[in-house]
């Protein structure tokens, strides 16, 4: 079976992603302005997931999947965290935030390439 088939298999048969555990969701501020960055994972799996980045305030509505992985375990959370960290940098104040408990079809976040 070829790699691309494989990874169609499994965003395919996997597309429903819940948002992640409590302290892996930030809200960060600026100001008035808002961000937030949500890692989501396959419903009972660390992988596949992606980092989900709002710009609540500049794009309200807008989503960006700056990185997701179909296969490396912490992939996400490393990114999500590097994110934040940069936020930080930048003068935003940042504080983690619970799981939102939704349930998202995240099928195209999947799907938008192989991934670590």
């Amino acid at each position: 079976m070829s790699t691309r088939l494989a990874f169609f298999l499994v965003a395919f048969s996997l597309p429903i992603l819940t948002s992640a555990q409590d302290g892996q969701n930030h809200r960060c501020t600026n100001g008035d302005v808002v961000r937030r960055v949500e890692i989501l994972y396959t419903t009972g799996a660390a992988v596949p997931c992606a980092v989900h980045y709002y710009k609540d305030t500049e794009a309200p509505g807008a989503l960006e999947v700056p990185w997701n992985a179909q296969k490396q375990t912490g992939y996400c959370e490393a990114r999500a965290g590097e994110l934040v960290a940069s936020l930080r940098g930048w003068g935003w104040t940042c504080s983690a935030t619970g799981a939102s408990g939704t349930v998202r079809d995240d099928t195209d976040a999947l799907s938008a390439g192989e991934a670590p």
